[in-house]
């Protein structure tokens, strides 16, 4: 018989130590709730970075894939499938794009992204070969590519993965003056941006900061790109997080929950003027858009909009984030947040950090994970009702009240 250690000391052994997770055997989830190996029951307030948004095991979702899968898994793009098509139509008519691509990953959504920027840039716009730059943010987070670490301004992410790969001017994040500094520049072709920086720490920029970038980069003929690969699909509590602003980019990326979960899926959405750049053979996926993944996708999105997910994250993340502010906690420097995109930072108290607050929480069956050194995420699945909210509050404050 395994214990939890015995799992842990096999994924040493056997496996890279590219990530350090939470000292947890997971085996089993329903709905916003996991389970250990050892049968303790936890509240997931990670949801998978934001990937599990439609809960655990969401039946509609098990269903799309267990039928699906015993039907026709893989065609490859080599031929068409009777899915992909359908799938295409649903998305880009619910967003009002054009096109959409599918791909399998959320870097791999932003590589194309990146791809689709230079390409509309020396085909439409008229950039001297070579010559494009994409502007993008300290502080970001877009994936672990060598193209993508080339952008981060985290070491963590970008030591010794050199030589980068050029093209990036890196300005700061809410900065609207340095973005138009940069934007001036005639080889200009992109914005990319996170609405929220989620990995960062859930840091939200002023409002009317994303309308101002807008407005910037039609007056120079620059895209908007929005990586809302964490922070769509009803996380922030619309469907996008532009949509907050009423912002339409030019580029969107999605990712994470646009599967629910249960597979690898993201794409990209633009206008034809953007899409169709790219001819056959110049990219492509052998995984993306297979059945599976377009009947998966189609059922995620639909639990979306039928649960009304957009709307009870805005009811929830009030909720959290107005008890947390309540609670007289010395551990608190601050909560913010919009939706169920949450973050508490974290005083440290007597050399203590945000991971050990999380291991303190793990014993009252509470799951979430630092990000940096004194930030708690807090992203629970969308479907969390009132009352698993306020249980799982509690649980928090009693976690912070016993840690100290």
């Amino acid at each position: 018989m395994m214990h939890s250690m015995d799992y842990i000391e096999r994924e040493n052994r056997y496996g890279a130590h590219n990530y350090h997770p939470l000292p947890v055997v997971l085996e089993r989830g329903e709905g916003i709730m996991v389970w250990d190996i050892e049968g303790n029951r936890y509240f997931d307030f990670l949801a998978a970075y934001s990937a599990v948004n439609q809960g655990h095991c969401h039946p509609k979702l098990v269903k799309a894939l267990t039928d699906q899968a015993g039907r026709l898994a893989l065609t490859s793009r080599a031929f068409y499938n009777n899915l992909l098509g359908e799938w295409e139509e649903q998305i880009t008519k619910q967003f009002g794009y054009h096109k959409m691509l599918p791909m399998n990953s959320g870097a791999e959504a932003d590589e194309t992204a990146l791809k689709l920027t230079r390409k509309w840039g020396y085909k439409v716009k008229g950039i001297p070969q070579n010559m494009a730059r994409i502007i993008v943010c300290n502080g970001n987070f877009h994936g672990r590519t060598i193209t993508i670490v080339s952008m981060s301004s985290d070491p963590d992410s970008y030591s010794d993965y050199g030589p980068f790969t050029p093209g990036f001017i890196n300005i700061p994040y809410n900065d609207i003056e340095a973005l138009e500094r940069e934007l001036i520049n005639p080889n200009t072709a992109g914005f990319l941006v996170e609405p929220i920086q989620a990995e960062a720490g859930v840091y939200l920029p002023d409002k009317g900061y994303l309308q101002k970038a807008a407005a910037l980069c039609r007056k120079y003929n620059v895209l908007l790109i929005a990586d809302e690969v964490q922070t769509g699909l009803c996380r922030t509590g619309r469907m996008l997080a532009c949509d907050h602003e009423a912002v339409r980019p030019d580029i969107v990326v999605l990712g994470k929950a646009i599967s629910g979960g249960m597979l690898p899926i993201s794409c990209v959405l633009a206008d034809d003027e953007i899409m169709l750049t790219i001819k056959p053979g110049e990219h492509g996926s052998t995984y993306g858009g297979n059945p599976i993944a377009a009947k998966v996708a189609m059922a995620a999105l639909e639990i979306l909009i039928e649960e009304k997910l957009a709307d009870n994250a805005t009811l929830m993340g009030e909720l959290f984030r107005e008890e947390m502010r309540r609670f007289n906690s010395p551990l608190i420097a601050q909560v913010r947040g919009k939706g169920l995109l949450n973050a508490i930072e974290i005083n440290p108290i007597n050399g203590k950090t945000a991971w050990d607050l999380c291991l303190k929480m793990k014993e009252y069956g509470i799951l979430a994970k630092p990000t940096h050194q004194h930030t708690i995420r807090f992203t629970p699945p969308l479907i969390i009702t009132n009352e698993q909210m306020h249980e799982a509050i509690n649980l928090i404050q009693l976690s912070m009240t016993n840690f100290i």
